[in-house]
């Protein structure tokens, strides 16, 4: 009979085995990359393409041209397509982030290559309608001028302003002007240059067809399509303010948003897995001393959290909450005290094996299903990394010792180096 007054034995995680993906080349040179993994008869295509907005020469040009593409093509209206993705049981979707832009489809593999059938006529054969963009304007204008009226969507905008600088793709701060001026053939032109055969990588996950790659091949491989050009794209350096203290005023806030942090690596780094368990500690859980100290002692906020942000081209430290305006500067005096003890105090050993272990535990659930594989697969790929990758994660995870976080506390976390930026009262 189970003893209910004793606890379950305390077993370490010693070694995690991912499944990985397995490369194969279509007959025009797109790679694919697949997982095959579940008991599910589902099917994740992801078609991947250099288009972020780290390649446009305006705000909003790669979003549009992401998103414009699915509201019409020479075959179908963006209603006939939305109505036979449904039928089939699929879902599509599509989007742009600071790099890579996507569509991605669900499937059930029966009808995969039906899916796959308006997939392609989306991406080979979008046509712009003219009233379908002039719609979209209206809409994303109208929720652009709701969310400039909020905190945190100012705060976290301005912020990545001050960290990468106001004319960097990372920094670009979109205002209610960019969206009247906006060019539907501006929006063609990317499309046309960065949706093609040359600039595609595809990542396939589920328990897949045996006859996947025909499948593909058929659709998306045996020619070239689109205007083949090469995607490059100069680095460009990121223009930090020098400003340390910034404080954009609402005279009628009841609440003050709150973003502190600096230019910082990205996963590439080596300091970047042990900095990731120094994070933890700070505000990387629920259990962090920045919820621990603001939330739960102090009262002053629902949520506080620190992270990394990681872009291709570089990466920041953040800090971000919102407080009542009455306790914004108590707020931050709090994190700059959490930022010195950990410069100038030991992480405890009780401690850091509880983040070890939250760690290592939070990484076993996202390698449970396919999907969840193919993530951590794009992780490695967008970077150009290993499978070596989440070995050295696992392996400096469990290995870091206090007297190194306390090193990278001194290194990373001076408060000098922080840039802070408010909005609402002080």
């Amino acid at each position: 009979m189970l003893n209910r007054t004793t606890a379950p034995a305390f077993n370490t995680i010693d070694k995690i085995d991912i499944i990985q993906a397995n490369k194969q080349v279509l007959d025009n040179g797109i790679e694919v990359y697949t997982v095959s993994a579940g008991s599910q008869e589902l099917s994740r295509i992801e078609f991947i393409f250099k288009a972020g907005m780290y390649y446009q020469n305006s705000p909003l040009i790669a979003s549009y041209a992401n998103n414009m593409a699915e509201t019409g093509t020479s075959k179908r209206t963006a209603d006939e397509i939305s109505d036979g993705i449904d039928f089939y049981g699929s879902f599509f979707e599509c989007g742009a982030d600071q790099d890579y832009a996507h569509f991605t489809v669900f499937s059930l593999n029966k009808y995969l290559d039906e899916t796959l059938d308006f997939t392609e006529d989306i991406m080979k054969n979008p046509v712009f309608p003219k009233h379908e963009f002039d719609i979209m304007i209206s809409n994303r204008k109208q929720k652009h001028i709701i969310n400039s009226k909020k905190v945190n969507m100012l705060v976290r905008r301005e912020f990545n302003k001050l960290i990468f600088g106001a004319k960097h793709p990372y920094g670009v701060e979109v205002h209610d002007n960019h969206f009247d001026e906006l060019q539907l053939q501006s929006v063609i032109d990317f499309y046309q240059s960065h949706y093609h055969s040359g600039n595609c990588t595809i990542i396939a996950s589920g328990k897949l067809p045996e006859n996947l790659i025909t499948i593909l091949n058929k659709r998306f491989g045996k020619n070239s399509w689109g205007n083949l050009q090469k995607v490059e794209k100069n680095f460009i350096p990121f223009e930090t303010t020098t400003q340390q203290k910034n404080l954009i005023v609402k005279d009628d806030a009841i609440q003050s948003a709150i973003r502190i942090g600096r230019p910082l690596f990205n996963r590439t780094h080596n300091d970047y897995f042990k900095f990731q368990v120094l994070n933890t500690a700070l505000g990387g859980y629920f259990g962090s001393r920045l919820m621990a100290n603001i939330r739960e002692d102090k009262g002053y906020t629902y949520g506080i959290g620190s992270g990394l942000g990681n872009l291709i081209r570089g990466g920041f430290f953040y800090i971000s909450t919102e407080v009542g305006v009455d306790v914004a500067q108590k707020t931050l005096d709090e994190i700059y005290k959490e930022l010195a003890l950990l410069r100038e105090e030991l992480i405890s050993d009780e401690e850091l094996e509880i983040i070890r272990n939250y760690l290592l535990g939070q990484f076993l659930r996202t390698v449970e299903g396919p999907f969840s594989l193919a993530d951590k697969f794009k992780v490695i790929w967008e970077f150009g990394l290993s499978y070596d990758y989440f070995d050295n994660y696992f392996n400096q995870v469990k290995t870091v010792q206090p007297s190194e976080l306390n090193q990278l506390a001194k290194a990373y976390l001076q408060e000098k180096d922080m840039i802070e930026c408010v909005v609402g009262k002080l």
